[in-house]
């Protein structure tokens, strides 16, 4: 294997974003109307579990991550399940490191 692929940051950061931001005010005030209050008090705990594993899960990745550095495994960064290894290019450490002098 030349490379571990695990999904980009960016993907746990836009989903954690959209729940937090958007989903969870839409729902705080949808449950405002009083028919449907006490229903949506279950669907707000299951979309605060959603966001507590979300964090959970990007938390365990970053540990994959550093057991893989410490390891001289490279991480390669995916966007999507589609991209292979020669689209993707090079990897994040490569690009945001500086050129070797010449």
């Amino acid at each position: 294997m030349s490379s571990l692929p695990v999904p980009s940051h960016i993907h746990y950061e836009l989903l954690l974003q959209l729940l937090e931001r958007q989903t969870l005010p839409a729902l705080h005030n949808e449950m405002k109307q009083p028919h449907l209050g006490s229903k949506l008090n279950v669907s707000r705990e299951h979309l605060q579990a959603a966001i507590i594993n979300l964090r959970k899960a990007f938390a365990l990745q970053k540990q994959v991550e550093d057991m893989c550095e410490y390891h001289g495994i490279e991480v390669s960064y995916r966007w999507s399940l589609t991209e292979t290894e020669q689209e993707m290019g090079r990897s994040l450490k490569d690009i945001s490191s500086p050129p070797p002098n010449s």
